[in-house]
């Protein structure tokens, strides 16, 4: 697989950039792109020609993959992206947090706060007791601090409840014996062993 990242940059930039592919390097005024970070590996300078731009480097809410085809029909994977690299105009303010707040299409906006689940506010203290009770399980031992309760049902209580659930159900009205009048007007009663010897 390749290492691939997402370069965003102002559209101001986006046009030199393109017209720098696109055109003759001896040609175009741009000659040089280059891309360097600080010691933090997050902030760094983005240079085209002979102006500087900040860029950040920032993690994208979701892990994006990456696809290249030769015919137009077979699709290969080629990446998996987490991280984009984004490029600002000399007066934009630099982002304060690591994570990007959206993706990069609109429906992925505001992604972490929309689409993801909130994680749980859990006590340190308690996860740090869990994991030792469980450690101490597997070994072989108990559970420290572990309080037990034996609950003992009394059998009056016991039909009380089950009494308590069972609901008297209306007792069924008989039906009269009356024959169907012209169900079987003169012939005689078949059973489904007759039917099936007519087919002989």
């Amino acid at each position: 697989m390749e290492e691939q990242f997402i370069l965003r940059v102002p559209p101001s930039i986006a046009e030199r950039i393109e017209r720098l592919l696109n055109e003759n390097s001896s040609s175009s005024e741009d000659k040089s792109l280059d891309l360097s970070f600080s010691e933090d590996g997050r902030s760094g300078t983005f240079v085209i020609g002979n102006d500087h731009f900040p860029a950040s480097l920032l993690d994208l809410p979701c892990v994006l993959e990456s696809y290249k085809t030769y015919d137009d029909s077979v699709l290969i994977k080629t990446a998996d992206i987490g991280q984009m690299i984004m490029v600002r105009e000399e007066g934009d303010t630099a982002p304060d947090v690591v994570e990007y707040r959206h993706g990069l299409t609109p429906p992925m906006r505001d992604a972490r706060k929309r689409r993801f689940r909130r994680e749980p506010d859990l006590n340190p203290e308690l996860v740090r007791r869990v994991e030792r009770d469980l450690l101490n399980i597997m070994a072989g031992g108990t559970a420290e601090n572990v309080d037990v309760e034996v609950a003992e049902q009394e059998e009056d209580g016991d039909e009380h409840a089950r009494n308590a659930r069972k609901k008297s159900a209306p007792a069924p009205i008989p039906k009269p014996d009356v024959p169907e009048a012209g169900a079987n007007a003169g012939e005689p009663d078949r059973s489904e062993s007759d039917e099936s010897d007519d087919s002989m």
